[in-house]
């Protein structure tokens, strides 16, 4: 489900052109194309009763578990400082993305407003702009924690995941030979 909804999400983004960026987009997509084989190799290894199927399913599950689990954390460790941070490293470093938020939020510039420089939003036709980083600074910290809690919940899943594969691995098929060695 996390899969088909990473894939739908960057979908309705390029579909609202929300984003432009085919880059971000086509990360977005590739994790949920991950996701969905890697939840399809654990069916298959379900219904079959897979040893070997069932064993890389757990091994990458927990792998997916430790990376989603440290970016959840970090999400909910940044402090304001380090959002302000991060977001003036991304507005320098991206043209694609700042045309988008300076189109998406109405606003130009990251802390000042210069009226001769070249901004995507409707306002620079009355040249009443406000600069973006006190936009973006204030949906940030939420956007994090929604971010962050999110991720912590379907991280706490993926263990749950591991934990019932691993024992469902250790059963034995109900359609083997009874006096079969496991």
């Amino acid at each position: 489900l996390v899969s088909l909804l990473l894939i739908g999400i960057a979908a309705w983004g390029i579909g609202f052109g929300l984003i432009s960026s085919f880059r971000v987009v086509g990360v977005v997509i590739a994790v949920g194309v991950f996701l969905f084989f890697i939840a399809l190799v654990g069916l298959i290894g379900a219904v079959k009763h897979h040893q070997v199927l069932l064993f890389f399913y757990m091994i990458i599950l927990l792998l997916v578990f430790i990376v989603q689990f440290s970016v959840s954390c970090a999400c909910l460790a940044l402090n304001e400082e380090q959002q302000s941070e991060l977001l003036e490293v991304g507005w320098s470093n991206t043209n694609s993305a700042r045309t988008d938020i300076e189109r998406n939020l109405n606003c130009c510039g990251f802390r000042v407003f210069y009226p001769n420089e070249t901004c995507a939003a409707d306002c620079l036709r009355t040249l009443h702009c406000r600069p973006c980083a006190p936009i973006m600074e204030e949906y940030s910290g939420m956007v994090l924690r929604f971010v962050g809690g999110i991720g912590l919940f379907f991280s706490f899943t993926e263990i749950l995941g591991v934990w019932l594969t691993y024992r469902y691995r250790n059963q034995k098929d109900p359609r083997a030979n009874p006096s079969a060695f496991i």
